[in-house]
C-alpha cells in the first residue's frame, strides 16, 4: 500500500514536471520597427519561468532562408538579451520576413521543450537619409548659439546637430521642416568647433553632414580676485556643510571653487532631461529691471590669496546688480525646474522654456516659486541677495541650452531672437 503511494505521488509529480510549464517565452523586439538598414542593431528580450533554452532567427524571402543567429543558453537563466545585425545576411531592398523562434527549458513536450514563432514582416532600408538646408547662420560667437533649419526625404528617428560630446536636438515644424539651436562652447576654440548635423531614419540609417559657417573666435575678458582671510571668515561658515573634511577656510574655498562647482554643472546638465518638448516662451527675453552688468559671461578668472595664485575658473552667466533684495522678475514664460541651493550658486532657481532652453537666478535671498510652477514673463521669483559664493548682493543670471551655459546678452537681444529664432521657426509639431 505505501509502496502504491509513492507509486502514484512520483508519476503525479512527474506529470505535473511536464504540464506545470505549457507556455513558450515571451519575445519582445526592440526597436518597435517594420523598417530595418543592415547595420541596425536589434535587440530581443526573451523571457520564462523556466528558463530559456535556445533562440534562433533566419530571414525569409522568396523562399529563400538564411540564418543570422542561433544561440543556446546552459545556464537556463529565465531572462535574456540578444543583439543582432543584419550586416552579414545577403538581402536586397524590399520586404522579407524575419523568423524568431525561442524555446524555453521546461520538461513539456517530454523534454523538449515549449517554442514560440514569431513572424515579422520587414523591409530593407539601405539608403540614408537625405537633407535640403534651408537656412543656415552666416557665423556663430564663441559661447553663443546659432540655427538651423533643413528637411529630410524621410521619416526621421532623430536629428540634429553633434559638438563633440554635446548633442543639441532638432524639433519638428508644422510644414515637416526640422529647426535647431545649437551652441558654439565657450571653452572651444574656432578652429575645434566642428559642428555636425546627424540625421537617422527610422530604420537606423544614419546621415552626417559638417555645417559650414564661419565660427568667430570672441576674446573674453580676463579678471583677478582677490581672496582675503576677512572673506574666508565672514561666508565659509555659511558653506561649511558642502566640505566637512576641509582642515583650512582656504582648503574648504578651493574646494567649493572646484569640486563642487563641477558637482553643480553636472546638476545644471542632468536637468535638460526635464524639458518640456514644446516651446514655452515668446518674444524677447527680459533684462532684470535697473541692473548694473558687472561680470560678464565667458570671464577668465584668477583667484588670488596672498599675492599666490590658487585658482582659475571661467565665469559662467551674467551678473546683474541693483538695491540689496532687489525683486527678480522670470525672464520668460516657462515651468520652474528647479527651486533650492545648489551649492556655488546658493539659493537658485530654474525656468524651463522648452526644446532645452533653460534660465537660471542665482544667489537669491529668497525663492518665491516652487519646483512645477507655471510662470510668466515679468512674474516674480524671489530677491537678490548674497547666497552661495559671493558676498556682495546681486542676481547671477544664466542662459541653458540642453544643459550647457550659452551666452545670456544673445537672448536678452531682442534683434537676435528675431533674426535666429522666432523669424526662423514655426510652432513644433512635435
Amino acid at each position: 500500500m505505501l509502496f502504491t503511494g509513492l507509486l502514484v505521488s512520483v508519476i503525479g509529480l512527474g506529470l505535473y514536471s511536464f504540464i506545470k510549464d505549457m507556455e513558450p517565452p515571451t519575445i519582445v523586439l526592440s526597436p518597435d520597427t517594420d523598417r530595418i538598414s543592415p547595420q541596425r542593431e536589434l535587440v530581443l528580450h526573451l523571457a520564462d519561468p523556466s528558463g530559456i533554452r535556445s533562440v534562433s532567427v533566419q530571414v525569409r524571402k522568396n523562399n529563400q532562408i538564411q540564418t543570422v543567429l542561433e544561440q543556446h543558453f546552459t545556464d537556463k537563466r529565465p531572462t535574456a538579451s540578444v543583439t543582432f545585425t543584419l550586416k552579414n545576411v545577403s538581402l536586397r531592398e524590399g520586404t522579407f520576413d524575419l523568423e524568431i523562434k525561442a524555446t524555453d527549458a521546461s520538461w513539456a513536450g517530454f523534454g523538449r521543450g515549449n517554442t514560440r514563432t514569431l513572424t515579422l514582416p520587414m523591409r530593407l532600408d539601405t539608403l540614408p537619409p537625405r537633407v535640403s538646408m534651408k537656412h543656415t547662420p552666416p557665423q556663430i560667437r564663441r559661447g553663443g548659439c546659432g540655427t538651423i533649419l533643413y528637411s529630410v526625404n524621410k521619416d526621421v528617428q532623430y536629428s540634429g546637430v553633434r559638438v563633440g560630446e554635446h548633442f543639441f536636438p532638432a524639433y519638428r515644424q508644422d510644414d515637416g521642416a526640422y529647426f535647431c539651436v545649437f551652441a558654439f562652447p565657450r571653452l572651444l576654440e574656432a578652429k575645434q568647433y566642428t559642428p555636425e548635423l546627424v540625421v537617422e531614419d527610422v530604420a537606423g540609417n544614419v546621415s552626417v553632414n559638417r555645417l559650414a559657417f564661419v565660427p568667430v573666435n570672441v576674446n573674453f575678458r580676463r579678471d583677478m580676485l582677490n581672496i582675503t582671510d576677512a572673506f574666508l571668515l565672514t561666508k565659509m561658515p555659511e558653506l561649511q556643510h558642502l566640505t566637512p573634511n576641509a582642515a583650512t577656510p582656504l582648503e574648504q574655498y578651493l574646494s567649493i571653487n572646484r569640486d563642487i562647482r563641477v558637482a553643480n554643472e553636472k546638476t545644471l546638465s542632468e536637468l535638460k532631461a526635464k524639458t518640456s518638448d514644446s516651446m514655452l516662451w515668446s518674444g524677447p527675453f527680459i533684462h532684470m529691471p535697473r541692473a548694473a552688468e558687472r561680470a560678464r559671461f565667458g570671464d577668465a578668472r584668477t583667484y588670488m590669496y596672498q599675492g599666490q595664485k590658487i585658482d582659475e575658473q571661467i565665469h559662467m552667466g551674467l551678473d546683474l546688480a541693483s538695491l540689496p533684495h532687489a525683486d527678480i522678475p522670470a525672464a520668460n514664460d516657462g515651468i520652474v525646474v528647479f527651486a533650492e541651493f545648489l551649492g556655488i550658486y546658493g539659493n537658485t532657481v530654474i525656468v524651463d522654456h522648452g526644446q532645452g532652453l533653460m534660465s537660471l537666478y542665482a544667489h537669491m535671498s529668497s525663492i518665491g516659486v516652487s519646483t512645477g510652477d507655471v510662470v510668466r514673463k515679468g512674474q516674480l521669483l524671489g530677491q537678490t541677495g548674497i547666497t552661495g559664493l559671493v558676498l556682495g548682493d546681486h542676481l547671477h543670471f544664466g542662459m541653458l541650452l540642453q544643459g550647457l551655459e550659452v551666452q545670456p546678452l544673445e537672448w536678452l537681444d531682442p534683434k537676435w531672437i528675431r533674426d535666429n529664432i522666432t523669424g526662423r521657426m514655426k510652432t513644433p509639431t512635435r
